[in-house]
């Protein structure tokens, strides 16, 4: 009871302060939303694909067979690309050409032979030459198909079945070509029609799909977030050590300081993200009804109260106060730069990829991005809960020993 005492008594004492301060602290606020609306728009411009700037993608058929030219259709239909996206037929010579002016993309090469080694068995691969110019491009052609290589790949498995059993009924060599032609077509029609081109890869790859629709949302996790720092540092008061010594003698910890900031601090957190959720609702045009929003505040709860138990882990281990907000913001920015929110994970290396899959913060946006564009039904918080209750114990165990200390 005294601990909660306490904890009530530094809370009413930080709402007294921030009634006080009302005028200046919109201002506060208000600086993170210019600042991140600023960096999304680039941000939004850069992924955006213009119509008037398409990817043109040369092709360069060297195996001229029935096989090469139905896959060059599947490409041209199946883009999701739409009209930003331009196929032109040409040899290796005008490619190359192109790639060095910079009006290509990249170019793919079907080699000579690519229908001979689809029916023996011999594992087919398509040449990718990307333009170093334009990198994000030459990686999207690049994704688009290696995807669709992995279904030929399968296909091909089926193919050198039938011919097996089609060898064995004595069914001569231009039947077996006709038939393999016909189940060649059949499966990847029917690979068209499970839509499972992309799929590996869209939701990775909506920040190209639909970018201001990502970015708003990064946006808005990132604007929380930063909100959740400015209102921990605007309670946070310096005391002297013989303040401090004095404190301590009414038997006050700084634990229970630390407690009553975090609390204050996700409340009104809590009320400018709610607040900010409908202008996001507005942006995106969602169709949510009250369960969604109540799971997208209840991920948020737990992403801000982990968020403010590592930031207050970092006070209680860090004396100075320049050094302990230097090291907050620092945390603050990978934790950004780990969530996906400002470059999705799929453009980080395998394995600060898999490391980020742990932190709180990727998980949080994961559910977010799941939430928004997927119609996620089921979130996980134990994750979230877990990384929340280690950070706790770990606050609990450093202001115990500090204080013994």
């Amino acid at each position: 009871m005294t601990f909660i005492k306490f904890v009530l008594l530094f809370m009413k004492q930080h709402f007294t302060e921030l009634r006080r301060k009302w005028i200046s602290l919109p201002l506060l606020l208000l600086y993170p939303l210019f600042i991140i609306a600023l960096i999304a728009t680039i941000f939004i411009f850069i992924f955006t694909p213009s119509e008037n700037d398409p990817i043109n993608i040369g092709l360069i058929d060297q195996d001229q067979s029935q096989e090469t030219q139905m896959v060059i259709e599947l490409i041209e239909t199946t883009s999701q690309f739409g009209d930003s996206i331009n196929i032109v037929p040409m040899n290796e010579t005008e490619a190359n050409n192109e790639i060095k002016t910079n009006q290509l993309s990249s170019y793919i090469i079907f080699p000579e032979g690519f229908t001979n080694d689809l029916y023996s068995g011999t594992p087919v691969d398509l040449n990718i030459i990307g333009n170093p110019e334009q990198p994000v491009k030459s990686q999207l052609v690049k994704e688009l198909i290696e995807s669709l290589t992995r279904h030929i790949s399968a296909s091909q498995a089926n193919i050198l079945t039938i011919n097996y059993y089609a060898k064995e009924l004595g069914i001569n060599q231009s039947a077996r070509s006709d038939l393999l032609f016909e189940q060649f077509k059949e499966f990847l029609l029917y690979t068209l029609s499970k839509d499972n081109i992309l799929n590996e890869k869209e939701i990775d790859n909506i920040v190209t799909a639909t970018p201001l629709d990502y970015y708003s949302l990064a946006s808005w996790f990132i604007i929380n977030t930063a909100w959740l720092l400015l209102l921990y540092s605007f309670f946070h008061q310096e005391e002297t050590a013989r303040m401090r010594h004095r404190i301590m003698l009414y038997g006050v910890t700084r634990l229970q300081q630390i407690t009553a900031k975090i609390v204050l601090s996700v409340i009104v957190g809590c009320i400018l993200m709610s607040l900010s959720l409908v202008g996001l609702d507005n942006i995106i045009n969602t169709s949510f009804v009250w369960q969604d929003y109540m799971k997208i505040i209840s991920i948020m709860f737990l992403y801000s109260i982990t968020f403010l138990l590592s930031i207050a882990l970092i006070e209680s281990l860090v004396l100075s106060q320049k050094l302990s907000i230097a090291l907050q913001i620092t945390l603050t920015i990978g934790l950004f730069l780990f969530s996906g929110a400002i470059i999705p994970t799929l453009y980080l290396p395998i394995p600060i990829e898999n490391i980020a899959n742990y932190l709180f913060s990727f998980q949080a946006f994961n559910w977010l991005k799941d939430t928004f564009f997927y119609g996620q039904i089921l979130v996980d918080y134990i994750p979230l809960s877990l990384s929340a209750l280690a950070i706790l114990c770990a606050l609990i165990g450093v202001s115990l020993w500090k204080e013994r200390k």
